[in-house]
């Protein structure tokens, strides 16, 4: 069990340092994050086990789906407005 929350938690550092090197893309962004949700959702399973917490898990989880819906509208967006998901984290005085 200590060696699963330890390969989920290095997971989740391997795509943190992945999303700082690929932030120009916002598909691969969302990817990412979407990694991140679904290994804070292992470590929280894991926990929330031992203590028999599991029903949090419910509201995580539907936080999580809210956040990638906002994001996935938020891709379209801005593929409709600058025609590729191609741009600059810090150039978003233009939109």
């Amino acid at each position: 069990m200590f060696y699963d929350m330890l390969i989920y938690m290095q997971m989740f550092v391997v795509s943190f340092i992945l999303m700082i090197y690929l932030y120009k893309y916002m598909l691969v962004l969302l990817m990412l994050m979407e990694l991140m949700v679904m290994n804070i959702s292992l470590i929280m399973f894991i926990i929330f086990g031992i203590f028999k917490l599991e029903f949090y898990l419910v509201y995580y989880l539907v936080f999580s789906v809210c956040e990638g819906a906002m994001g996935l509208g938020l891709l379209v967006m801005i593929v409709r407005y600058y025609g590729n998901d191609l741009y600059y984290m810090f150039n978003m005085s233009k939109f």
